[in-house]
């Protein structure tokens, strides 16, 4: 099973279309939220179009959603998958998932959590900074911000074949790997 992992996308249809074109076919998508807005303190990424991302969101299958601090009300009146807050807990491809956009509590809360589900990964978001990390028996992972990164490299995460890549979605190139179990 292949699933694709992303965050941040702040409304960018361009950066959307960007990731999936860099994770390719996935069997599943994990979004860690801000889906559709900017928000107050950021910039309007490159392709900057909620209505036209949510239309594209709407024609997806499985597409899994975590509620994040610019997600409101109103999106889920204009997105047909559930935005789950404020944290979802799935099993995906034999792998305990807990996702959260990561605004709620500190880190440190979520990873005691899924520790506590017997989680295997925990995927975040909110700080549009990437990060992939073995934390004991627990992989830590946020794929960055896929418009409004805060290093400028944009990027996704995939989990394909027992591996987790951050990848650059400028180049393709893997920025990190780990392998799962």
């Amino acid at each position: 099973m292949r699933i694709g992992i992303i965050s941040d996308t702040h409304g960018s249809l361009f950066y959307f279309k960007k990731a999936l074109n860099t994770l390719g076919g996935c069997d599943y998508i994990i979004h860690g939220g801000d889906v559709l807005y900017h928000g107050p303190r950021n910039p309007l990424p490159e392709g900057y179009s909620p209505k036209e991302l949510a239309e594209k969101i709407n024609g997806m299958k499985n597409i899994i959603i975590a509620r994040g601090n610019c997600d409101a009300d109103v999106d889920q009146m204009v997105l047909q998958h559930p935005i789950q807050s404020p944290y979802v807990f799935l099993q995906l491809g034999g792998l305990k998932i807990l996702v959260s956009h990561g605004y709620t509590r500190d880190k440190k809360e979520y990873i005691k959590m899924a520790r506590d589900y017997g989680a295997d990964l925990f995927i975040y978001g909110h700080t549009h900074v990437k990060e992939l990390n073995q934390d004991e028996n627990l992989i830590v992972l946020n794929p960055g911000s896929t418009a409004l990164p805060k290093d400028g490299i944009h990027s996704v995460a995939v989990i394909d074949d027992g591996n987790i890549q951050l990848i650059n979605m400028e180049n393709q190139e893997v920025i990190k790997e780990l392998v799962v179990k």
